[in-house]
């Protein structure tokens, strides 16, 4: 009977002993997954910062493009040869 109660106490130790060896390495598997779930949320931050931050300073460049569009368009509007001249061909 001792031998039998001594086999069934070591059986539940390496059972405890295996559960807890599952519980770290799941506890450290999901603290990579939420680091990088949390390194993905700030670089989604960071980029929606960056890109308000650029929509306040950018309307120097803005101006500078619209004007720049006006220009081709009026050049584009203009003849590129004399009016009465003929087409070569």
């Amino acid at each position: 009977m001792w031998i039998g109660l001594a086999a069934f106490v070591a059986f539940q130790i390496y059972f405890v002993q295996e559960l807890l060896a599952a519980l770290m390495l799941f506890t450290g598997v999901f603290i990579v997954l939420a680091i990088a779930a949390l390194a993905l949320y700030l670089l989604d931050r960071a980029g929606e910062l960056g890109l308000v931050w650029a929509g306040k300073h950018s309307l120097p460049a803005v101006r500078l493009a619209r004007r720049g569009l006006i220009a081709a368009e009026e050049i584009s509007k203009k003849q590129l040869h004399r009016p009465r001249s003929a087409t070569v061909r």
